[in-house]
């Protein structure tokens, strides 16, 4: 405990901002649905319409992922841009894995997805054990970050499972699917609301759901299926409308730091606003 308050206390007197997540508010939940759609779309569009193929994309990813958490972990504060573009990778990466597992592999959806939820919760009982919170906004050491990112890896690989299980091979189609999930979503909201589940839990459970949420969004838009439904719009559309609007909304946090997180030499959470004037 001494060294977590002497870690503060230092980061406080060389002023910066410790927490290199932003806070939950609206923007936040906009730009996660927003990037989980971006992460159906863009992956289908650099594997078919460019060309790549499966592995060549999944590489393309992953490289690109490596760099960017290179630049994050090295970050001393909260970026909007670095940290959403992270995000964006993570949410291509974790449809890829589970694209790979059903497509080179040919295990099946509800496989991958047991898979995926077995290294969850294993993960959040590591960083338990090891952290003794799961709260996000006491993310301001490399250990703490790495298993951070780390779960919301398996959160959009399990999502991309389970969202997949539902809309195609369970046979209900992308707008059911939607439904399924956004009703999910409010009922998760609401036992929170009431203080039937604690908040951490009820956040990490609403992350997990926004993910096939997303890619519902994002594959009801651009695929036109006659069994599964769809408008057509194409995934270039599709991802160009999505990466335009995570765009904006990021430009828009970068300058009105509405989403920043600072805590006080005590470790407690101040308004970024406040503490922006001072």
């Amino acid at each position: 405990m001494e060294d977590t308050q002497d870690h503060l206390h230092k980061a406080f007197r060389d002023n910066r901002l410790l927490v290199k997540v932003p806070q939950v508010t609206i923007f936040f939940w906009v730009i996660k649905i927003l990037c989980t759609t971006v992460g159906e779309t863009f992956a289908d569009y650099l594997n078919n319409t460019l060309g790549f193929g499966l592995n060549g994309t999944t590489i393309l990813t992953v490289v690109a992922l490596a760099i960017t958490l290179f630049f994050q972990f090295r970050a001393k504060s909260y970026n909007p841009a670095l940290y959403w573009m992270v995000v964006v990778l993570i949410s291509i990466a974790g449809t890829l894995f589970t694209d790979n597992l059903t497509d080179n592999l040919h295990i099946s959806l509800l496989t991958s997805s047991v898979v995926w939820a077995i290294l969850l919760v294993a993960t959040f009982g590591a960083w338990y054990a090891s952290e003794k919170t799961l709260s996000i906004h006491s993310i301001y050491t490399n250990r703490r970050e790495a298993f951070y990112w780390l779960t919301i890896l398996f959160t959009f690989a399990l999502g991309t499972g389970v969202g997949d299980l539902i809309a195609e091979r369970f046979d209900l189609g992308y707008a059911v699917s939607f439904f399924i999930f956004a009703g999910t979503i409010t009922a998760i909201s609401l036992l929170w609301k009431f203080n039937l589940i604690n908040h951490v839990f009820a956040f990490w459970a609403v992350y997990v759901v926004t993910r096939p949420l997303g890619a519902s969004i994002g594959d009801q838009m651009a695929q036109k299926d006659p069994k599964y439904g769809g408008w057509g719009l194409g995934t270039t559309t599709t991802s160009l409308i999505f990466l335009s609007a995570i765009s904006i909304l990021v430009v828009y946090l970068i300058f009105s730091k509405k989403d920043q997180i600072v805590l006080n030499s005590d470790g407690v959470k101040v308004d970024s606003a406040v503490s922006a004037k001072a």
